[in-house]
């Protein structure tokens, strides 16, 4: 905003940018005039309320500008030594009566400022921390400094150390009673007020420092999105796999149908693909004789921003050898249900999306339920056999059927497209609670093997939940005549126009030729998970810094 950060400016520097601003903030900076030739800001100290953003920060960092230079205090030191946190402090002192003070224990604790009461010689602040939060009772008595110059320089939003006794106030407030507060970090902005809170989305997820500040709510989505990762980590881990990583860039952009990012690798003087999927690589692990591997991390896929969609975002992926998509299907039903359960103590969740409340029951078994039967019976109409789904004939169908029931569905429109489209419209958009969908075309799923009774469908299985795909599992295939086969379709595809169709990939068809097991493999999208189990509408509030659009 102003170059005080960088630099310390005369008062008349500051006075001139600030009358550039604004003329009214004219009499603040009388103030602080007054303050310097008086030594105390007790009369003459201008209620933060009154001033604009602009005018409190120029005030403000004026103040702490003089303080860095003349260390009376040192606004920024470089340690403060703590032994409580703020949750710890609760907890010890919980038995404390109303009216108590226990002086003989000392306690250093540290945290925010805030709120702040004034009410003369006694001064109350609401110090944040851990999520949770405690008083500081100031009285002149308990003070071992100068009580005028201890809080002269304290506002809301500043760090500060605090030293002093635990007790509780006569109407029962949990307090430290001060007896020395040490500024550690001032804060030169405004926080909202507690009436006025933080609300604006657009604004949260800019500043999601300030979020985090002032929504304690906003903190305990993360706290749960890092439960889920936990435990998924966990009931991996004692399933007996083992947790790899794989590369981030890549030659090839393959393992799922995505629009890859493009970076450039300047010693190669190649281009590098982020990755998009991790999958052939943990395939790859399984030919080498890991037979059980899992990976959790984030994959970046160049498409859509919007409510389920971030341009990166994270997974848990993991690849069982001797197993098929049946086998998946139970240890679906077992890692959610338990996991839930672990988080809410309960199988049935309640859900918002879009307005619309949902309740979700997490207790299995899970629904089950055919694409081509499903589509059937909602749109009256009679499929072509499978063996034919790959068909011109089928294209035009897919067609007038999309056209027919306006489902919208951009170029290029193949096959996999349309019927992904129908898929998402009249399937996923009515499965509430967690329902395997089943019976998908082989066109859909160039990694899966073929359905073993049913030419021209695939072995997989999608888990949707509150309408949204959560995982994406397959019995993979390992044929490597049928692996280049399908590769060389997709790059026919890819040639059509579909930027999703996938790019083939020879070292992975090489890697086949050695033998893979018969292989089960899923993958799990964490970020709409924990949309889920923390009640969000929008990715972007289980993201800590999601995809926006730059300000000009």
């Amino acid at each position: 905003m102003f170059a005080l950060r960088q630099f310390r400016l005369p008062l008349c520097s500051i006075r001139g940018l600030i009358l550039a601003r604004d003329k009214n903030a004219l009499r603040l900076l009388q103030v602080q005039t007054r303050y310097k030739s008086n030594g105390s800001l007790k009369k003459q100290k201008v209620p933060d309320l009154e001033q604009t953003a602009s005018q409190y920060f120029v005030y403000r960092s004026k103040i702490i500008d003089d303080l860095r230079h003349t260390k009376d205090p040192n606004p920024y030191p470089h340690k403060f030594s703590v032994d409580i946190t703020i949750s710890q402090f609760i907890q010890k002192n919980s038995h404390i009566k109303a009216g108590q003070v226990n002086t003989e224990e000392t306690v250093r604790i540290a945290g925010r400022i805030h709120n702040q009461r004034s009410h003369g010689e006694l001064i109350f602040y609401d110090l944040h921390g851990d999520g949770t939060k405690i008083q500081i009772n100031a009285q002149a008595q308990y003070s071992e400094r100068d009580f005028a110059k201890v809080h002269e320089h304290i506002r809301r939003g500043d760090i500060v150390g605090v030293i002093g006794f635990p007790g509780r106030t006569k109407l029962g407030e949990l307090s430290i009673y001060s007896k020395d507060i040490i500024l550690l970090s001032p804060c030169l902005h405004q926080l909202p007020t507690s009436h006025q809170g933080f609300k604006d989305n657009e604004m949260r997820y800019r500043r999601r420092y300030l979020d985090l500040m002032m929504n304690n709510e906003i903190r305990e989505k993360f706290l749960i999105k890092s439960k889920i990762i936990n435990y998924l980590r966990r009931y991996l881990d004692d399933q007996g796999f083992l947790e790899v990583e794989t590369p981030m860039m890549n030659f090839i952009a393959s393992g799922a149908s995505a629009k890859p990012f493009v970076t450039h690798h300047s010693h190669l003087k190649r281009d590098l693909y982020l990755r998009i999927a991790p999958e052939l690589f943990l395939k790859q692990l399984v030919i080498g004789g890991l037979e059980k591997v899992y990976e959790i991390g984030r994959q970046f896929r160049n498409e859509s921003i919007d409510t389920n969609h971030n341009p990166e975002f994270t997974t848990a992926e993991f690849y069982l050898a001797y197993a098929d998509m049946f086998d998946l299907m139970q240890i679906t039903e077992d890692l959610l249900g338990n996991l839930v359960y672990d988080l809410k103590k309960k199988y049935v969740i309640d859900y918002v999306m879009d307005d619309k409340k949902m309740q979700i029951d997490f207790k299995s078994p899970f629904k089950r339920i055919d694409i081509i039967e499903t589509l059937k019976n909602k749109l009256d109409v009679k499929f072509p056999d499978a063996d034919q789904l790959h068909t011109e004939d089928t294209n035009k169908f897919l067609c007038d059927l999309c056209e027919k029931h306006k489902v919208a569905c951009s170029p290029p429109k193949t096959n996999a497209r349309m019927f992904d489209k129908l898929i998402q419209k009249f399937i996923e958009s009515d499965c509430i609670s967690p329902t395997f969908i089943t019976g998908h075309p082989q066109i859909l799923s160039p990694l899966a093997k073929s359905h073993r009774e049913i030419s021209g469908l695939c072995e997989r299985f999608e888990l949707i939940v509150g309408t949204n795909e959560i995982i994406n599992a397959y019995t993979e295939l390992n044929d490597p005549f049928e692996q280049r086969k399908r590769f060389e379709e997709q790059s026919h595809q890819k040639d059509l126009g579909d930027e999703e169709a996938q790019i083939d990939d020879g070292v992975f068809c090489t890697s086949l030729e050695y033998g893979l097991p018969p292989t089960a493999g899923l993958g799990l999208g964490i970020d709409r998970l924990a949309m889920i189990l923390t009640n969000s509408s929008s990715i972007k509030e289980v993201l800590l810094f999601p995809a926006l659009r730059p300000l000009n």
